[in-house]
């Protein structure tokens, strides 16, 4: 029985990644190629209008409190949570240096809201206003101790998108004039780089967790 619900968790988190890359996939597909860099309002607003239903659809499916808690109100949490979490990544953003010209407000208000979906989101439609368990998926220790699955799922991916938006902006203020430099260009390349490296990053703590399980039960 133990050994048919890890290999159950396993399935799960290879499912709801794979679900919440299609959504990615398909607004590049829409936007066109190089839409990022050509149109970054558009190519941000497609990512966030496909992504948007199924991050909030799974996590809320994959809510802890599933007894207690319909899946109708884990997802007005995450509802709820998308603009709160994109203030504090655009918060987070500008003080770290990206501008803040009219211009850029729009396509600012679309990659916050992208990494909102990658950040905040997930956990609120899980985990709701639990604080114990924000702190656990916000810090780094989920790496070095046995974890849940859905904490696996949440962290490593939105730790990845956060580092790798970090690692793009390190090409904005160079001076090789290219059109890929601009703000949140190589940002949201870079976060949706680390986003998909924390899948994967994720997956693998999923498979050695449930190896862990299985050598107890053994």
């Amino acid at each position: 029985m133990r050994a048919e619900a890890t290999e159950s968790s396993a399935l799960t988190a290879g499912a709801a990644h794979l679900l919440c890359f299609a959504g990615l996939a398909a607004a590049h597909t829409l936007a066109g190629r190089g839409a990022l860099v050509s149109d970054p309002a558009l190519a941000l607003r497609l990512l966030v209008v496909c992504e948007a239903p199924i991050v909030i659809a799974v996590f809320s499916y994959l809510r802890r409190d599933a007894k207690s808690c319909s899946i109708f109100k884990a997802v007005a949490r995450g509802l709820i949570c998308l603009p709160v979490g994109a203030f504090l990544n655009a918060f987070g953003a500008i003080v770290l240096g990206a501008p803040v010209g009219i211009k850029y407000w729009i396509p600012t208000i679309y990659w916050s809201l992208l990494m909102s979906l990658f950040t905040f989101v997930p956990a609120a439609c899980v985990f709701g206003a639990s604080k114990i368990d924000w702190q656990n998926v916000l810090s780094h220790s989920i790496y070095f101790m046995p974890n849940d699955v859905e904490n696996y799922m949440i962290s490593a991916p939105c730790h990845g998108a956060v580092l790798g938006a970090w690692l793009g902006g390190w090409p904005m203020p160079l001076d090789w004039e290219r059109p890929w430099q601009e703000w949140p260009i190589c940002v949201t390349y870079g976060a949706v780089a680390g986003y998909f490296v924390g899948m994967a990053v994720s997956l693998v703590l999923v498979a050695v967790h449930n190896r862990r399980v299985r050598a107890k039960a053994d």
